[in-house]
């Protein structure tokens, strides 16, 4: 049986980081968008306040992202 891969990003979807980034002043969880795929591997990420300033705008390798989903999906 063959697992599924998750979602790639794309860009302007919202992503999770999945790992703590200390050097970028990123926690595990906090949520940002993706503004442009780099790479097979590497999407540029946006991290912003309530006010839409960005404080961080970042590379981030694909596995440290989870996509996040607004409308209703069953699990397969």
């Amino acid at each position: 049986m063959d697992a599924k891969l998750p979602p790639r990003p794309s860009p302007m979807d919202a992503v999770a980081l999945l790992s703590e980034r200390p050097a970028d002043k990123l926690a595990r969880g906090q949520v940002g968008t993706v503004v442009e795929t780099l790479d097979e591997a590497t999407a540029l990420v946006e991290f912003s306040d309530d006010n839409g300033e960005a404080y961080a705008i970042v590379p981030v390798a694909l596995t440290d992202l989870m996509v996040l989903r607004y409308a209703r999906l069953a699990a397969e």
